[in-house]
């Protein structure tokens, strides 16, 4: 005798066929502006509320993370964590919180549910402005590459921004949305950093991680724009491998990289040459450095600290390529190339490079985007290449260049 539809109705139905179903997805359906989403290859965390806030005083920034986080353990929390953002002055005031809850999912990537589009965004009448205009961008790198040849200085990155003013207040978790289901298997998140401002990103670049003793660094450096056309994008990325300015400009992030972590590692592997890798927007080259911890008690956000900032980000020599960066740009970088990631009492964390971004606050968001800048550099290819990266966002808002 069959069974009444009652019955035959399994409870398997109302049940994901696998735990990751819909888990990660969830929390990013979850997210609500003030709140700390951050989702990574190896995990999606949401945090609500504040537990206990990182102060900002003349301790280093490791040692100030280390004790909110002891006493946030004193105080009863079961297991806190600090999630959040770190200018790239690290002087400045970061931007980092225990939450009162944290919710945490496998990967975006192993939920079938990210491959879900997301809904198009709202077609808004944008005001955009070029901070400072191409014209201007190309003629502070055409004066860099001047003194490059000066021998003043062998790198440094140079940065622009677009600034949108938006009619209609912007809608900030749809935004994340569209960069998580865009490209789930890097880094986005969404992070308060002031009163009614977020800190948006979809970064492809890992900075550092640490777990338990083993160490991880995937410096990226050297890029071009991704194509429509197949043919081409190939061709594109054949091209990068073999770019001399490119291999060039990857080969001074990565001596940087494994000079800085050979002071907390051993068994350190470099690999001779990069890989490739993609985003939506960009082909990057890559190489994946590793090592085992020395001493366990340096934490993540330690050498997150140390390595910051790369010649990915800054330039080399450091001190020289900091000074031409504050004289080029007229615009304070604020948390952009700066750090973003979370880390645990344990030392334990991932901490990212915070490219990819933009900041928004009520009707208004600001994009970043920035090139490096060596010998080789020409003005309108390095232009190009930062109207590329600005690709990531304007898709998240429907607007373009």
């Amino acid at each position: 005798m069959s069974a009444s539809p009652e019955v035959a109705a399994p409870s398997t139905l109302a049940e994901p066929a696998h735990p990751a179903v819909g888990a990660a997805t969830g929390l990013l359906n979850s997210y609500t502006p003030g709140a700390r989403f951050l989702s990574t290859p190896t995990r999606t965390l949401l945090g609500e509320g504040v537990h206990s806030e990182v102060p900002h005083d003349e301790r280093p920034l490791p040692r100030r993370v280390a004790a909110t986080l002891a006493a946030a353990r004193a105080a009863g929390h079961p297991d806190p964590v600090v999630i959040g953002a770190v200018p790239f002055d690290q002087t400045a005031p970061a931007a980092l919180a225990v939450p009162d809850r944290l919710d945490t999912a496998p990967p975006l990537t192993a939920d079938p549910l990210i491959a879900l589009p997301a809904d198009a965004p709202d077609l808004l009448d944008l005001d955009i402005r070029q901070v400072p205009a191409p014209e201007a961008y190309g003629a502070s790198v055409a004066a860099a590459v001047e003194r490059m040849w000066r021998g003043e200085f062998s790198k440094v990155v140079l940065a622009r921004t677009l600034e949108l003013d938006s009619p209609a207040p912007l809608d900030t978790p749809a935004m994340l949305q569209r960069l998580a289901r865009r490209d789930p298997s890097g880094y986005t998140f969404a992070l308060p950093v002031a009163p009614d401002r977020t800190l948006l990103g979809a970064s492809p670049e890992l900075l550092v991680s640490r777990h338990g003793n083993r160490v991880v660094a995937n410096p990226l450096a050297g890029s071009v724009p991704r194509s429509d056309d197949l043919a081409e994008d190939v061709r594109r990325a054949a091209a990068l491998l073999k770019s001399a300015k490119d291999l060039y400009e990857h080969a001074v992030v990565v001596s940087a990289v494994h000079e800085a972590l050979a002071r907390h590692c051993t068994d350190m592997t470099v690999p001779a040459t990069p890989t490739l890798v993609r985003t939506a927007a960009m082909w990057h080259l890559s190489t994946t450095v590793t090592g085992t911890l020395a001493a366990p008690d340096t934490s993540a956000l330690e050498l997150a600290c140390a390595l910051h900032p790369t010649p990915a980000v800054c330039g080399t020599p450091t001190d020289t390529a900091r000074r031409v960066i504050r004289e080029s740009e007229p615009f304070d970088r604020g948390f952009f190339t700066g750090i973003v990631g979370w880390g645990n009492a344990d030392g334990d964390g991932e901490w990212v490079v915070t490219i990819r971004c933009a900041e928004a606050e009520r009707n208004s968001l600001r994009l970043y985007a920035g090139a490096g800048v060596v010998a080789a550099s020409e003005p309108e290819a390095e232009t190009a290449e930062t109207a590329a990266k600005f690709r990531t966002f304007l898709s998240a808002v429907g607007a373009q260049l």
